[in-house]
């Protein structure tokens, strides 16, 4: 159960945040083995103030419209699939809605399976 926090800038438009989820959502389920209709994504848009991206971490040259994307997941993937990913959405990104490859930022955060509740108070992992 991969969920999925995309922070874009302010000036981002509710269609291009769409456009960005649906791209993560398809990554995920082509490199990360995620199960169909497990789509959990909070989307949000931040002020310059509040979305600071280093313009040029590791000679990489970052411009205004840099997002992060953060998505906790369950361990175990290898890092062959955690690299597709990577590629596969930055490649998605890049042709769905022209965003260049080096304004994508993305960390994986992997957490037991029993660190999840999907409601009920259960937690239906454990």
């Amino acid at each position: 159960m991969p969920l999925a926090r995309i922070d874009l800038p302010a000036t981002a438009s509710i269609d291009y945040g769409r456009a960005v989820a649906d791209v993560v959502y398809e990554a995920m389920l082509g490199t990360l083995n995620a199960p169909r209709d497990d789509r959990f994504q909070i989307v949000s848009r931040r002020s310059p103030d509040e979305l600071i991206i280093d313009p040029s971490y590791l000679g990489i040259a970052r411009s205004a419209e840099a997002l992060i994307i953060q998505l906790t997941l369950n361990e175990g993937r290898t890092v062959a699939m955690k690299q597709a990913f990577y590629k596969a959405v930055a490649d998605g990104l890049h042709e769905r809605v022209g965003l260049r490859r080096e304004d994508v930022v993305i960390s994986l955060v992997e957490v037991k399976k029993e660190n999840w509740s999907f409601g009920n108070g259960i937690a239906q992992y454990a």
